[in-house]
């Protein structure tokens, strides 16, 4: 898988979280920053918790880190398979 497909995967698994309950059109400018994130973290603790500070920020309500490490763990996989299969 390239680096393209790896990247709407990973769009796919964020738009379906919905942290917030307010619809998957509300994290459009969170989820370009968590990919970043992905590409650059490779332990899910630490992912997990840029993506809490990510969402954070940009709702001014605070998310769980247990909620985090779960999709962290999840986005962290498909980064895997990607690694995988080149």
């Amino acid at each position: 898988m390239d680096t393209k497909e790896m990247n709407f995967k990973l769009v796919a698994l964020l738009q379906g979280w919905d942290p917030f309950k307010k619809g998957e059109e509300a994290y459009d400018t969170e989820i370009p920053e968590v990919i970043q994130a992905v590409h650059n973290l490779h332990h899910p603790s630490d992912l997990a918790k840029r993506i809490q500070a990510i969402y954070e920020i940009s709702h001014d309500q605070w998310i769980p880190l247990q909620d985090c490490t779960k999709i962290s763990y999840k986005l962290l996989a498909v980064k895997m398979e990607a690694a995988c299969s080149i």
